[in-house]
């Protein structure tokens, strides 16, 4: 898989992403019980590591917003080449750190995944303005 299918593959993986951290949201809801009366005050009573995946599942979503603008400047611009899919996937890649370590409260690495996902972001959108490849 190469160039503009790639790059439509990239898309749904990153919005699948976003809902991988949900699932330990989940896990977390069953074990104090959910209040479907109000469910935001179940939030404050999710084990730490259930309170850190709905941070990550939450920043998976403003993430994904200027993935999709990036990827979809490549799209536009036709310059789907071999750099553009690199940067794509690798955007993938520190994103599911980037919550991994959202979830093991591991800060710096986090930081360190969400720097280099962004790099990614600007990296493609050099692409699509004939800056970059």
């Amino acid at each position: 898989m190469s160039g503009p299918l790639l790059l439509y593959g990239c898309l749904a993986a990153a919005a699948a992403l976003i809902y991988v951290p949900f699932v330990l949201v989940a896990l977390g809801r069953l074990q104090v019980g959910y209040d479907y009366a109000a469910p935001r005050a179940t939030f404050d009573k999710l084990p730490p590591y259930a309170q850190r995946a709905t941070w990550a599942h939450q920043n998976a979503f403003e993430g994904f917003a200027l993935y999709t603008a990036a990827v979809l400047m490549v799209l536009v611009s036709g310059q789907t080449g071999e750099l553009a899919n690199t940067l794509a996937v690798a955007y993938l890649a520190f994103r599911a750190g980037h919550g991994l370590f959202y979830i093991a409260n591991l800060p710096w690495l986090r930081s360190g995944m969400w720097a280099l996902a962004m790099t990614c972001i600007a990296g493609l959108m050099a692409i699509a303005l004939g800056m970059l490849g």
